[in-house]
């Protein structure tokens, strides 16, 4: 084994096992997602009707297949899917640099969600002029497909995770023309075991050319397949109520700030633990892909179930409001506070000079906690849980298994710095004690 890419030693998600689990079980959550939110089923009240939901599957194989390998809607994805890939390359945007990496190389990324968003958002309006009554035809397909597009989505990351695992073995040409390279591979995902490094991403970067497939994927299938869905359950709620209820509004409006703001500021990505430590293989293909799209509308999908509508209100509605406003604060300020400090803007804050030579934040936002954006982030979350009132526990899923994933990073960041600084970590955790929620965790 190369200097440049050791063998990995630990396993995350406690290996083969941890990551078969979740291989099996997270996709079975997204159809039971979908099977609960099928207009055909209540999901009134605190109970989950387990017989109601397995009536509504498949009784021959036939069927199952014919869901799964729908032709229109793998038509429709897959030109969604390579679309943006196209004008992700031919759109304008700023060219930016990632982080160094082991072989003392910065890879060059195309920064252009701006232009990608507008246009989206000025083909939509087009369409919605258009057409009489905005009765959109292309909403209406999501909708009426969510059961086919949820399992289209769960195969395409399964079928993209190994082509990726398959092309990492695939050597890289040099620049110079003269023979290959080595790839740099995910410092997780070399354990040599085929299925863990498939699960976990084995090349640090897949590319096809200037395409970046992991960063593709990180903020535009998912992420604006996400926002067609939320538009879809408004466009399905106007059409057979009339109307649209203001709890509708809030979590569309709410998700679509928090979607776009990811997507307008993507550079962000490339300092991300996403981008400069984790492998692109199943994990992220089907986070990215699958799960985000799927679990992140679940509470637009619930209202727009006939018979869930709830009106707020104004005070119910401004509370909510405000507590989005606060997590969106914590959150952006705290990141542009620790981006600031990195960029010497802020030299004034206290801090740690570590053997490294780097310096660890002790002061400002990062004073109060080690992940103060982290609980920004999860107030977000509550944001968009809160407008489906207190009907069911299952729209409420979102901030339990975000709360787990935070805890998970946090746990994750915790032992990285701790190898990497050493006594100075020990410091730094004595002077900043709390993990994410002051003075609770």
């Amino acid at each position: 084994m190369s200097k440049l890419n050791p063998r990995t030693k630990h396993k995350e998600f406690n290996g083969i096992v941890g990551s078969s689990a979740i291989t099996i079980f997270l996709p079975l959550i997204l159809e039971i997602f979908q099977l609960v939110c099928n207009p055909s089923y209540s999901t009134k009240g605190l109970s989950i009707d387990i017989h109601a939901i397995l009536n509504q599957l498949p009784s021959n194989f036939e069927q199952w297949y014919d869901l799964a390998f729908d032709q229109t809607v793998w038509k429709v994805y897959l030109i969604w899917f390579f679309g943006l890939a196209i004008l992700g390359q031919i759109l304008p945007g700023k060219q930016l640099e990632g982080t160094e990496l082991r072989d003392g190389t910065k890879l060059k990324y195309t920064i252009n969600g701006i232009s990608m968003s507008i246009a989206l958002v000025v083909l939509l309006l087009a369409r919605a002029f258009q057409v009489k009554d905005f009765q959109l035809p292309e909403l209406q397909f999501i909708y009426d497909h969510q059961l086919q597009l949820t399992i289209t989505c769960i195969i395409f990351s399964f079928v993209l995770a190994i082509f990726v695992y398959v092309y990492s073995f695939v050597p890289l040409a040099n620049p110079n023309g003269l023979g290959t390279k080595e790839k740099i591979l995910s410092v997780n995902g070399n354990t040599g075991n085929v299925f863990y490094d498939w699960f976990i991403g084995r090349e640090l970067n897949p590319r096809i050319g200037t395409w970046d497939i992991k960063l593709f994927c990180e903020l535009r299938p998912g992420m604006l397949l996400w926002f067609l869905i939320n538009l879809s359950c408004v466009h399905q709620q106007y059409h057979l109520k009339g109307y649209v209820t203001d709890s509708m509004i809030l979590v569309n409006l709410l998700q679509a700030l928090y979607l776009f703001d990811g997507v307008l500021n993507e550079a962000g990505c490339l300092s991300m633990i996403d981008t400069t430590t984790d492998g692109f293989g199943f994990m992220l293909a089907f986070g990215d892909l699958a799960w985000v799209p799927w679990s992140y509308s679940l509470q637009s999908r619930y209202l727009a179930i006939p018979g869930n509508e709830i009106t707020l209100g104004w005070f119910y509605f401004t509370a909510i409001l405000l507590l989005q406003f606060v997590g969106f604060y914590i959150f952006r300020s705290a990141n542009q506070q620790k981006s600031d400090f990195k960029n010497g803007k802020l030299n004034h804050l206290k801090s740690i000079k570590t053997q490294t030579g780097s310096n660890l934040l002790v002061d400002g936002w990062w004073g109060i906690s080690q992940h103060i954006n982290y609980l920004g982030d999860w107030l977000i979350g509550w944001s968009w849980c809160l407008p489906t009132g207190f009907q069911t526990p299952l729209t409420y899923f979102y901030v339990v298994y975000f709360a787990s994933l935070l805890i998970h990073r946090q746990i994750r960041d915790d032992l990285k710095c701790q190898s990497k600084y050493g006594k100075d970590w020990e410091k730094y955790k004595q002077l900043v004690p709390y993990k994410i929620i002051p003075y609770i965790y």
